[in-house]
């Protein structure tokens, strides 16, 4: 009953089918632009992106935890690294993982509070890497063998993460109460990701498949971005607690996966991620895409710089290596405990604010009256976003309420091949400011660009809360400095029960049929030794430790030199792509003429 139809509606459901089966056939190439931003591959000389498959619906949607704040001076997040439960520093300004080893021999690793990892338990990948952070004034590196382990972050579980195993450091941070560095930038900066693909597949260039590879081997947080079926969208933003001058009541967050509650969309203040061409220090194009530029930090371009409400000039300082001179961009770096920028106008700004500096002095220091509320600000995609009166100085001495100091604001070198910033915007900034982070397409930028969107958190009465947070203070007989634990105790429940995104190795295409990698949901059980979170301390650290920027040049100078492919080899991949698409469309056709004859012989 359900097949009988009168002799114009077969012809109708006739052709309805077959312009089914093009329809089918001509969304191929849509649909794969559609989940290429997450899992971009090459197979076969054509540039084919995998579909994802969900086993089942997954529990879990998106992460969130708080961070630990040691007087303001890093910011630390609780990692479970394998069976070590620990707490990293959290750097946007780098993007590589590592902890300490009980193999460690160091002096610095000597002065650690929080658990290192066991080399009883490592995986070892055969590669080793040195990171280097910090200025030319402030360099520091971190030294050891690469290995994989299951990572869980804020309920988030990825096996197989790649990380440094550090047996040798000089990195402040260890010294401050992180076990290592959870780096948030982009895989174009990993020195790890770079290190392992070159010993899984040889040479880096062309770069076809270190970025390919990126969903096995790269950055922590790009591989959950990779597998964002799991969550609600590819984004992370930080807000940053205040724990000198005027202790805040809040607790600093790491949201992955969505804004935080309460915070829309349309409140943000979104502008494009400066993308570095080969020339500038920036990854080389693949083969797949040889017109993309990549991203390398998390650097956006800036309209002016503002103090107390006045545009101040544009810094002379040359550029060294011949890159762009007058543009000027900003490096957003939780791992940086200051705002630094070119000399020029950093010592404009201190002069301004302490007639009595002296910058070729020494001995000279940009003190002023602790009342005195001055608002440094940034303007970013046509907005004003100031640093609170409260973040721009900092007590010489916490009895003493009467004199403070404007060193939250520092000088740092000229734009160079690889870090093209004049600044770099750390937590004086991240505390005023709620930032959020989109990776956008890791293999094809031009199709969804990385982003950074931008929320002032700066109260209208900034300048009246100082004033109170002085007479406060004096009342106390000094200001108040706390030292917050990241919550390791809450980590560990949450590893309990973790949601665990898996991607896997590159599947084999057959027939027609699509490459798949899929992502799986199971749980993780705590480790048996697991960190609990310490009481809050009161001790305040010294500002020699503020200096975690990663350093100069870009991380893969190696892939950044190659040219693109040349016009031949274009031309053979737009033939090999157009032949695949037309045996997927023949096959195609022949399934979709198979199916209308079995309808019309119902009907």
């Amino acid at each position: 009953m359900f097949f009988t139809l009168s002799s114009l509606n077969s012809t109708l459901l006739q052709v309805l089918l077959l312009m089914s089966c093009f329809s089918f056939v001509f969304s191929i190439p849509i649909s794969l632009s559609h989940v290429e931003r997450n899992q971009g591959r090459r197979a076969k000389g054509i540039d084919i992106s995998f579909q994802r498959v969900k086993t089942r619906s997954l529990q879990r949607r998106n992460g969130e935890i708080g961070l630990g704040d040691n007087s303001d001076l890093l910011y630390t997040v609780p990692i479970q690294i394998g069976p070590t439960l620990t707490s990293l520093h959290l750097d946007t300004g780098s993007s590589d993982l590592w902890v300490t080893t009980d193999a460690c021999t160091t002096a610095s690793c000597g002065k650690l509070t929080t658990p290192s990892y066991p080399m009883s338990s490592f995986n070892a990948s055969g590669s080793s890497v040195t990171m280097n952070y910090g200025d030319s004034t402030t360099g520091t590196k971190a030294s050891g063998p690469i290995g994989f382990d299951t990572t869980t972050l804020a309920g988030i579980a990825i096996e197989g993460q790649s990380f440094a195993a550090v047996i040798s450091t000089t990195n402040t941070v260890v010294q401050d109460g992180a076990a290592g560095i959870f780096g948030l930038g982009f895989p174009a900066g990993s020195n790890i990701q770079a290190a392992v693909v070159e010993a899984q597949s040889g040479p880096l260039k062309p770069t076809d498949t270190f970025l390919e590879d990126t969903y096995k081997y790269g950055p922590l947080l790009a591989r959950i971005a990779a597998t964002t079926d799991g969550l609600e969208d590819d984004v992370f933003s930080i807000s940053l607690q205040r724990s000198e001058i005027d202790v805040g009541i809040d607790n600093g967050t790491l949201t992955i996966g969505k804004l935080p509650d309460g915070v829309d969309n349309s409140s943000l203040t979104w502008v494009p991620v400066r993308l570095y061409s080969p020339s500038e220090g920036g990854l080389s194009p693949p083969t797949f895409a040889t017109d993309e530029v990549y991203p390398l930090r998390w650097e956006i371009d800036i309209d002016g710089v503002y103090l107390d409400g006045k545009l101040l000039a544009t810094s002379t300082v040359p550029a060294t290596g011949g890159v762009n001179n007058s543009q000027v961009s900003a490096l957003i770096d939780t791992g940086n405990s200051l705002i630094r920028g070119p000399s020029d106008v950093v010592n404009s700004i201190l002069t301004t604010v302490s007639p009595n500096y002296n910058p070729s002095s020494t001995n000279s220091l940009p003190v002023l009256d602790c009342t005195a509320a001055h608002t440094l600000a940034f303007q970013i995609g046509g907005q004003m976003f100031p640093v609170d009166p409260r973040d721009f100085i900092s007590d010489t001495k916490a009895t003493n309420t009467k004199t403070c100091e404007a060193d939250n604001v520092v000088a740092t070198d000229p734009p160079s091949v690889g870090a093209l910033f004049r600044w770099s915007l750390g937590d004086p900034f991240l505390k005023s400011t709620l930032v959020a982070f989109h990776y956008g397409n890791l293999t094809h930028p031009s199709v969804d660009p990385p982003r950074i969107g931008f929320l002032s958190m700066v109260p209208n009465n900034a300048d009246a809360l100082l004033t109170q947070a002085v007479e406060d203070a004096q009342s106390a007989g000094g200001f108040e400095t706390t030292s917050e634990s990241a919550p390791t105790a809450s980590a560990a429940a949450e590893a309990k029960s973790a949601v665990t995104l898996v991607p896997t190795s590159l599947a084999v295409l057959t027939g027609s049929s699509s490459a798949s990698s899929i992502v799986t949901v199971s749980t993780t059980s705590s480790a048996s030794s697991l960190a609990s979170s310490n009481a809050p301390q009161t001790t305040k650290t010294s500002n020699g430790a503020r200096s975690l920027r990663l350093h100069g040049g870009p991380s893969l100078q190696s892939l950044c030199r190659s040219k693109p492919a040349g016009s031949m080899d274009s031309w053979s991949r737009w033939m090999e792509m157009g032949i695949g698409i037309w045996l997927r469309m023949g096959i195609s056709v022949i399934l979709g003429f198979g199916v209308t004859v079995t309808v019309t012989m119902f009907t």
